[in-house]
């Protein structure tokens, strides 16, 4: 069982720092699952443009194919103007449709306020279900004052903790998942 998860953000290491927890929190509840983290800004998507994927460079290609390839998603994000990041977006309209069949999908996102919480539920879960994703019911939010501000790392032992429930949660599901198809 492979999970991939996908720091959405070109700047700064908040978000790969929330995806690399999840991700080996995944690990942690089983050693048998494969992980492998994405960060955007170690590749050169390009912008959506209608095209066939075989048409982009090959760094597009080889993201939506590790992505396509995947039996668990975590996708991270950071929250800017009540909304994902623009280089997520680009990344989700790239999937072809119906991408994420079969596979379990959670996010994780943060912002400098609490009043941002419920931003990715509402902007990323319909997008999850269009292309056919399993969502996790539990999703984590981390707001800026729950980071050590000098090495980007979550000192909040409730998000910690909910972290390690994510993780538990998305290989318990994937397993299921995988096991029923």
């Amino acid at each position: 069982m492979k999970i991939v998860g996908i720091s959405g953000a070109l700047s700064g290491q908040k978000i790969s720092q929330m995806v690399y927890d999840c991700l080996h929190a995944a690990k942690k509840a089983n050693s048998d699952v494969e992980i492998e983290l994405i960060d955007l800004k170690d590749f050169d998507i390009e912008f959506m443009q209608g095209l066939p994927l075989s048409v982009y460079n090959d760094d597009t290609q080889t993201v939506v194919n590790k992505i396509l390839q995947a039996d668990g998603i975590v996708i991270g994000t950071p929250i800017y103007q009540a909304s994902i990041s623009g280089s997520l977006k680009n990344l989700l309209d790239l999937m072809p449709e119906r991408a994420f069949k079969g596979k379990v999908v959670g996010y994780i996102s943060n912002a400098g306020s609490d009043k941002h919480f419920m931003v990715a539920q509402f902007n990323l879960e319909p997008i999850i279900r269009f292309l056919g994703g399993m969502i996790l019911p539990q999703n984590v939010f981390v707001n800026f004052d729950q980071f050590d501000p000098e090495d980007n790392i979550i000192i909040d032992k409730r998000v910690q903790e909910r972290i390690r429930d994510f993780g538990r949660i998305l290989v318990t599901l994937t397993e299921k998942l995988d096991s029923d198809y």
